[in-house]
């Protein structure tokens, strides 16, 4: 499933395993885990749009390095906001992966280091200090660890990166990867889901031509989102993570969404949602092991009846009784 998305948008840890969960049968949430953990197939790293995703392992080591170099000036930015200037961003970032170096470590493992190297930590500093280090492209966040998922060396967890690939090759691997999961779509859509120039996005797709067929006429811009309907069926009736990729995928969610603008909040917060015939028409929640769905219009019987049993089935994928 994430070959087929390359990459699934992860800063909601029950969010990318829900991702999973929706586009395959027969696994749960631990076989998720075992993958970051014990087969280290799976990697969760800050890549496009500064975000973190799950990726297969060796898709990091060419994504990483297409992806990220933009985000170094907002990083920096944002670091002197939350009250770290140069000299302590550049010891944090040495801090945190000389503790990766020995092994993987939490969150508040990290913390603790830079508290005590008199890194600042407090709002959002950690977050763009582990960020930082992130850029430079050691620090990955891999193994589930008493439920967290721990930060580990890239190079350590993964084993050494392989030979970097020209930016060329990259940008058209790139583009074919994203439209075996994503496509039709169209060179704006493949932009903004990877947090590139709509020149790179263009150069990919030029560059992916022997691979791909674009649309007569259309050149690099294959096909535009609102006749995305008639490449495929519908799924069933399915119940959506916070965060699914279906509402990241292209530069326009209208289709998806409709009316119902409110699944993605004025703060950037994506919504656990249901699709049916396509299209978002509720939202849910779960608290206490309780499964509630909130419909956004008015739903046939069969549509009810269908997100009830998947509501089954996401309590069965979290282990939930």
């Amino acid at each position: 499933m994430v070959t087929r998305l390359l990459a699934v948008q992860a800063q909601d840890p029950r969010g990318f395993r829900l991702a999973v969960r929706s586009r395959s049968t027969g696994l749960t949430a631990a076989d998720v885990d075992a993958a970051l953990t014990e087969r280290r197939s799976l990697v969760v790293g800050w890549l496009q749009r500064g975000t973190l995703h799950l990726v297969r392992a060796d898709d990091y080591w060419w994504l990483h390095p297409l992806t990220t170099p933009q985000l170094h000036t907002s990083n920096q930015r944002r670091l002197r906001q939350e009250g770290v200037d140069e000299v302590h961003a550049a010891h944090g970032v040495q801090v945190v992966l000389d503790a990766v170096a020995h092994g993987p470590r939490t969150r508040e493992e990290l913390r603790a280091r830079l508290d005590d190297a008199g890194v600042p930590t407090a709002r959002q500093a950690l977050v763009h200090v582990l960020l930082a280090a992130s850029l430079h492209g050691d620090l990955v966040r891999g193994p589930v660890v008493d439920g967290q998922q721990a930060f580990v060396s890239a190079a350590q967890w993964l084993g050494p990166p392989p030979p970097p690939i020209a930016r060329s090759q990259a940008l058209a691997r790139l583009a074919v990867r994203y439209l075996e999961g994503h496509g039709p779509a169209s060179a704006t859509d493949l932009a903004k889901w990877a947090g590139i120039t709509l020149g790179a996005a263009r150069e990919g797709l030029t560059a992916a031509g022997d691979v791909i067929e674009p649309v007569a006429g259309e050149g690099p811009e294959l096909v535009d989102l609102r006749d995305r309907e008639a490449a495929a069926p519908l799924p069933p009736p399915r119940l959506l993570g916070p965060f699914d990729p279906v509402l990241h995928g292209w530069a326009d969610r209208t289709p998806l969404v409709g009316a119902h603008q409110g699944v993605v909040t004025s703060n950037g917060l994506f919504r656990a949602c249901a699709l049916a015939g396509g299209r978002v028409v509720a939202t849910w929640r779960l608290a206490a092991g309780a499964l509630t769905i909130d419909p956004l219009e008015p739903l046939a019987d069969d549509v009810t009846d269908a997100l009830e049993a998947d509501g089954t089935a996401v309590l069965r994928f979290l282990g939930l009784p």
